[in-house]
């Protein structure tokens, strides 16, 4: 670890721009280097290019739960603080909603805690339960945010990869994108504290099987190692797959946090509403965390939530929800068939995996400077953007640099956009024939 001194070199006495040294954490954290999310804007690119980068959608959430949060604005308790653990209303949802899905009759007052976005819950576990230099073993390609919250809780990340589909599979889908049980047994040290389990993955749509989970879960008991179960895309599973709960699994209750996310549930990425599930024995600390970070999460889209959650069954909308990004997804694919392009089918989440090795651009081509400093895929996909008009994200990115070289292969394609757009982006991406090898 670096001193003060090491980041900054002492101003001089005329300079006054950086007086203080920051912290080492933002460096360790990959928090001040120019990030793909800054390279890939829309304000660097074409005006008229198809965003299918970034992982938001471009339509609104249903009406009947916008209906809901206008109701709350225009109700007074809900326009003031919640209480930090949660509106009692979401609660009392959260328990009815996903009591059954495990098992167990959750407790309202210990056993649900609602977060300011999913992110912000995953960093309160990260500050109530890290000690400087205690380990977090993450699966690769992870969501960046995993790393900057580990490391700004005095973390140190541990990276175990998926391995890729093999070249001989043709068609491969999400699930051959597999974890070595032994390697990820060998990354635990004494020092390890966490394991963070992302299911359905962003950005393979790798949805867990029971039997993997049964080996993390093994591993877990045997290290007693607090796992992170990140199930923000729970509501998006597709081809009949089973999306098994981490908490389920023998023993496992007592060492799991649960993540959730009303923006991916209701398409409401800006309302900032997530959710934790855990025993008591971590939802305290969390909370005693989460209190002194935001003290809590604003009320009246909390209200909105909870309406959501309470109405979907009668509505059958997970079900239709379902439907909806199958269609979605089927557009993409298609159009990527017809290139000739081999990707991976996702059985869950809303992102596909683009093989983009293929894509040949000349090696003159005028990329800027951000983009010639990182992996061949930041140019494939800058190339993309620019030649063809739709955007995605370079999978390297979601890598540590030992392992860029795995991600460099593809690129990142959201499909959580309406079906127009979709329809336009695969029109245009008949375009990319005549750069490929």
């Amino acid at each position: 670890m670096a001193n003060q001194t090491d980041l900054q070199p002492a101003p001089s006495k005329s300079d006054r721009s950086n007086l203080i040294p920051f912290s080492s954490r933002l460096r360790d954290g990959r928090a001040l280097a120019l990030d793909v999310w800054t390279i890939f804007s829309a304000a660097n690119l074409p005006a008229d290019c198809i965003n299918l980068g970034q992982g938001y959608m471009n339509f609104a959430p249903p009406k009947w739960i916008t209906d809901a949060a206008e109701e709350a604005l225009n109700t007074v308790a809900p326009n003031h603080y919640s209480h930090p653990r949660g509106r009692i209303r979401l609660r009392e949802a959260l328990k009815v909603f996903y009591s059954p899905q495990l098992n167990r009759d959750l407790d309202v007052e210990s056993e649900i805690l609602v977060t300011s976005g999913a992110n912000e819950g995953q960093y309160s576990v990260f500050t109530a339960f890290l000690e400087n230099g205690d380990e977090v073993i993450m699966f690769e390609p992870f969501f960046d945010q995993y790393l900057p919250s580990v490391t700004f809780n005095g973390g140190r990340p541990v990276y175990v990869p998926l391995h890729p589909p093999k070249d001989t599979i043709t068609h491969p889908t999400s699930n051959d994108w597999t974890i070595d049980v032994e390697e990820l047994r060998r990354a635990v040290t004494p020092k390890t504290k966490m394991i963070i389990v992302n299911t359905p993955h962003n950005p393979v749509g790798k949805v867990f099987t029971k039997s993997e989970l049964e080996s993390i879960a093994a591993i877990a008991e045997e290290f007693n190692l607090l796992v992170m179960a990140d199930e923000v895309y729970d509501c998006l599973v597709f081809d009949g797959k089973e999306h098994v709960r981490i908490a389920n699994l023998p023993g496992m209750w007592d060492r799991t946090v649960t993540v959730g996310s009303a923006g991916k549930s209701f398409a409401a990425t800006g309302w900032r509403i997530g959710w934790l599930i855990a025993p008591k024995s971590i939802i305290q600390p969390t909370l005693a965390a989460s209190t002194r970070i935001v003290f809590c999460t604003n009320s009246p889209l909390q209200e909105a939530a909870a309406s959501g959650l309470e109405q979907a069954k009668e509505r059958n909308f997970f079900e239709t929800q379902n439907e909806e990004y199958a269609e979605r997804r089927a557009i993409l694919c298609d159009a990527f068939d017809k290139l000739g392009l081999k990707y991976t089918l996702p059985e869950g989440s809303y992102f596909i995996l683009l093989d983009i090795s293929g894509v040949d651009f000349p090696l003159d081509y005028p990329f800027p400077e951000s983009v010639l400093g990182r992996g061949r895929d930041f140019r494939a996909c800058w190339f993309i953007a620019n030649e063809i008009g739709v955007s995605s994200i370079p999978v390297s990115e979601f890598y540590c640099e030992e392992h860029a070289n795995i991600g460099e292969a593809y690129g990142r394609f959201a499909f959580c956009k309406d079906t127009d757009t979709l329809r336009a982006a695969a029109e245009r991406l008949t375009a990319l024939k005549k750069y490929l090898k």
